[in-house]
This record gives structure tokens, sequence and C-alpha cells, in this order.
């Protein structure tokens, strides 16, 4: 490796370092700045750069264009240009002559598409698991509190049964108190008084070794009763969540409890919902109203 791409690989490790140690990122956003640095370690090598003061506008340009020849959405290669832009914020931090970070534009993510379920579906997807069973007990537990509560499934997998305290209709974990609908509370009960095992887990395994069930046999799980309710779409733990936020929206609720509810750090993120509500209510509106028949 010529000296020049050896020294910005050095200087990659440090600043991974600092991610890590310093910023405390975590062990996926290391991963991922890792692999989006090296990918322009590369980039760097083949193009027989001198040295990393000589990058410029050109050559950042040339650079989107390999990541769009790799196929990549704009939105990775989004991801690709801010872990670059980080880095070259860091160096310039300590003493580095580099490309100033606001000469490398982020292309503009495809929008994301809204899935959530209406009421009616809502309720065939939560009818859906065999009640009579323990593990569809389980199942009809993990749907209610699904859409009772917006959680995330990494949050809903990480519950433990000291976690639910049925007296005061909520759960509480790292520090926040998420309040249940009194449908959710009773099937969280059934559910529970139903289990004859000493696991810690809220939700485990019913099937060979008694263990916490994993996000993965959760999105399993959700796929397998998406399909014999017949949805028209594959719901996602992600979907339940968007459900959950407009409902509450369309029912009247604050954009700010929203934020509150969902965890949300930036109120523009609970804001997308808005712009699905609004066009929902238009609908009624000229459905319903005198007017617009």
């Amino acid at each position: 490796m010529p000296k020049d791409n050896f020294n910005l690989s050095k200087k990659i490790d440090k600043f991974i370092d600092y991610l890590e140690f310093d910023k405390n990122y975590s062990p996926l956003t290391i991963r991922n700045y890792s692999h989006y640095l090296n990918r322009f370690l590369f980039f760097f090598n083949d193009e027989k750069i001198s040295n990393i003061s000589n990058l410029n506008v050109e050559l950042i340009n040339k650079y989107k264009n390999k990541l769009i020849k790799l196929n990549l959405s704009n939105k990775t290669c989004g991801f690709h240009l801010i872990s670059l832009r980080s880095f070259l914020k860091w160096m310039n931090k300590n003493g580095e002559n580099v490309l100033s970070v606001d000469q490398i534009d982020i292309p503009k993510a495809e929008a994301n598409k809204l899935i959530f379920l209406n009421g009616s579906d809502v309720e065939k997807l939560l009818n859906t698991p065999n009640t009579n069973m323990l593990q569809g007990k389980r199942d009809r537990a993990i749907l209610e509190l699904f859409y009772a509560t917006g959680l995330r499934i990494s949050e809903l997998t990480s519950l433990n049964k000291n976690s639910f305290d049925n007296s005061k209709n909520e759960i509480r974990f790292n520090k926040k108190t998420i309040f249940l609908s009194t449908r959710a509370l009773n099937w969280l009960t059934i559910y529970i008084e139903a289990r004859n095992d000493k696991n810690k887990a809220l939700f485990i395994s019913h099937k060979g070794l008694v263990t916490r069930l994993t996000p993965r046999s959760v999105e399993r799980m959700l796929k397998k009763y998406t399909k014999f309710a017949e949805l028209p779409t594959n719901i996602t733990p992600k979907a339940l969540r968007h459900s959950f936020a407009t409902d509450l929206l369309l029912a009247g609720a604050e954009v700010g409890s929203v934020q509150k509810m969902l965890g949300h750090k930036n109120i523009s993120t609970t804001q997308i919902y808005t712009h699905v509500t609004n066009k929902q209510l238009h609908e009624i509106h000229e459905t319903f109203h005198g007017r617009g028949k």
C-alpha cells in the first residue's frame, strides 16, 4: 500500500476509535462508518490521489458516481457521504488541511412510504392468533402491545416480566413509563398468568428451549399473521408503530404528545405522520361533507 494510503488508513482507524471511545457511538454505527470509509479508501487508492489534502469537489463528484454505479440508493449514498464529511470535519479539527465539508452535498433520499393499518385491518390482525394455545396468547399480547404503545421492536423484546405493572396499567423500562390500553393490559395479564416458567423475559419462545424472543422471531410471527389475515401488504413492527401514531393524530392528539410517546428526539420526525393524517382528514371531508357529495 502506498505511503499516503497507509497514512489515510491509519487516520480512519483513529477516527473510528474516536467515535467508539470518545463519542460512545453504538457498535452498529461504528461498523457502518468503518464500511463506508473503507469504501472511500478504495476509491482514494484507485484514483491514485497523492494526499487527502488534494481531495476536491471534482473528485467528490467522481466518488458519488462510483457509488451510484454500485446501484446504491440515494439514502445509502448519503450515508457514505455523511461519514466522509464527519471524517473530514474531525481531520480539520485536528489541524489537517482538508476539503471543507460544506462543499460535499448530500443527495436527497427518496421519501419513504408510510405503511399503516386502518381500524378494520387492525382488528383482523389482532384477532388472528389462536388464543386457545399459550403461543397464541403470547402473540396476541405482542400485537396488542405494539398497537397500544408504538414500541420499537428492540424495546418490546427487551422487556422483562417485572417491567409490567398491572396494578398501574403501565410498563416501565429505561426510566420511561409506557401506558397501556385496557385491552393490551388484559392480554398481557392472560399471557403471564398462563406461563409456568421462571424466565425473566416478558416474551419467550415456547418451542424448544425457553429463551427470550428475538426481534427476528417477532418479525417472522408478524409476517405469518399478515398472511393469515389476508392483509394487502406485509405488515412489519414499524407499520404497527405507524398505525399507533396516525390513530392518535386522527383522534386529535397533539404532535408534541405523540412525539413523547414515540420517543422521538426531534419533533420533525413525528411531523411526517401529520401529512398522512391531514390527507386522510381531507378525504373524509370530501366523502361525508354535504357539499362534497
